[in-house]
């Protein structure tokens, strides 16, 4: 069975990564979410991806503020997918973990997606776009989302446009 892994590195960003948990729980993706920091609990970090690696781990979700080294840290102990998503923790609201996750050295990648919440509902469908690869069920639904979000936008439009206005 694939699943994805989401490592958060402190407590205090479980708000925000609740909301990739909530994402993937509606495409029913099965997912594990543990509490494990690149610094404090370097060994605890190491021995989970590799567990987690072995239970089938398609992708990695790793979540942390400030100097944000958790999903270099996951990056260089996989070769699986692994996505950054930066944490406003500090004083700088998230612009240093977005620069520690996105500025990886050639041959480590971490797919880095946007600070905060956005970030990490949109780290929930990158890992299933990965998924969906190899699950056409998924790519299906995930087709089906797209095109709902359209149909949204259109039905959004028409509650206020205005297409030709007379002053």
């Amino acid at each position: 069975m694939k699943f994805i892994s989401i490592i958060i590195g402190s407590k205090s960003d479980y708000d925000a990564m609740s909301e990739c948990a909530k994402t993937l729980e509606r495409f029913n993706v099965n997912y594990e979410l543990i509490v494990s920091s690149a610094h404090r609990s370097a060994e605890r970090t190491r021995d989970y991806v590799k567990s987690a690696e072995a239970k089938g781990t398609a992708v990695f979700i790793a979540a942390a503020g400030m100097a944000a080294h958790l999903a270099g840290a996951v990056a260089a102990l996989t070769t699986r997918p692994v996505i950054g998503v930066p944490m406003a923790a500090s004083a700088l609201n998230g612009m240093d973990a977005l620069l520690s996750t996105v500025q990886m050295p050639s041959g480590m990648p971490v797919a880095t997606v946007a600070i905060g919440k956005t970030g990490a509902i949109n780290s929930a469908y990158l890992a299933m776009q990965i998924l969906s690869l190899s699950n056409e069920e998924l790519f299906v639904k995930l087709q089906e989302d797209r095109a709902k979000k359209a149909k949204q936008i259109e039905t959004d439009s028409k509650d206020i446009e205005v297409l030709i206005s007379e002053v």
